[in-house]
């Protein structure tokens, strides 16, 4: 074992330095251009589908992604305007956001990253599922959370070349917070990276505070620190959808997930669900392609 029960924190200003140097990535435009359409009363599906299309490379992934055996759809979408239609603009947006977001990093780091940003998308569709079936949180929300909780994971791979093997190292602690290694050895962590990314998409607030916190569920769902209650929703969504997708293991190359683990039987009880019903859950998950 590296370290046991150890809890460190890092202040702002060390994290800011720490970051220094590293350019944190702005939306693109299509993504504003989409968000401020969206904060608009009575948002046309035709400007939407508009901004959409004139990005080729981007309308043409939005429609492979679609005609996945993922969302199952009985007729192949031809279409940004037929895929409005049939899943609505948030979701459309939404799709948008899982390409376009891997592509704001370095390019350079793309390959190496590959595997994370498919484990991101697994968790954000894990996590509308979760979140449809539990009757919690909203879907959209549970997606985003689900697609940029682990960003950070990119900017610190920029700043220090070893990041990958120190982030394998934490996730094999069994009694100490993931962060906590992180903050040990470099004076920060991918979540609190990861805040500053959400910020700079200009994310909602409980969002970006549920990934700043989604390594701290432990003591949230044993109620030793307070949580407002959609944060705590959505962090309850992500902790399952991680578990379920198999994060440890794309991070840590681990057999077991030690943090659901320790978290599991507080979380259970939050949800008030059993061992019996989460295992059903990711059964059907399974059956239907949203796990493999």
């Amino acid at each position: 074992m590296y370290m046991k029960n150890i809890t460190q924190e890092v202040s702002e200003h060390v994290i800011e330095e720490t970051l220094r140097g590293i350019e944190i990535p702005s939306p693109p435009q299509l993504i504003i251009d989409l968000q401020t359409q969206m904060e608009l009363p009575g948002v046309k599906i035709e400007t939407i589908a508009e901004l959409i299309r004139k990005d080729v490379g981007i309308s043409g992934k939005v429609i492979k992604l679609i005609n996945s055996p993922f969302f199952g759809l009985c007729s192949k979408v031809t279409s940004i305007n037929h895929a409005i239609n049939l899943l609505g603009l948030q979701n459309i947006i939404n799709i948008v956001n899982s390409i376009v977001l891997p592509q704001s990093f370095n390019l350079h780091k793309l390959t190496e990253m590959t595997r994370f940003w498919d484990n991101a998308t697994d968790v954000a569709m894990a996590s509308i599922y979760i979140s449809r079936v539990m009757g919690i949180a909203v879907p959209d929300e549970a997606y985003t959370l689900g697609l940029f909780h682990n960003a950070g994971v990119a900017l610190l791979i920029e700043r220090f070349p070893k990041y990958l093997a120190l982030l394998k190292l934490a996730y094999s602690e069994q009694n100490c917070r993931v962060t906590d290694i992180e903050n040990h050895k470099i004076n920060c962590n991918h979540a609190v990276a990861g805040y500053y990314v959400a910020k700079s998409w200009k994310l909602p607030v409980h969002i970006t505070e549920a990934i700043a916190d989604h390594h701290k569920t432990q003591p949230i769902f044993s109620n030793k620190i307070p949580c407002e209650e959609d944060k705590k929703n959505l962090l309850a969504i992500l902790k399952l959808a991680e578990t379920i997708c198999k994060t440890y293991k794309t991070f840590g190359n681990e057999a077991t997930d030690y943090e659901f683990e320790n978290l599991k039987d507080d979380l259970f009880s939050y949800l008030e669900i059993s061992e019996y019903e989460f295992e059903e859950m990711k059964a059907e998950m399974l059956d239907i392609g949203i796990t493999h």
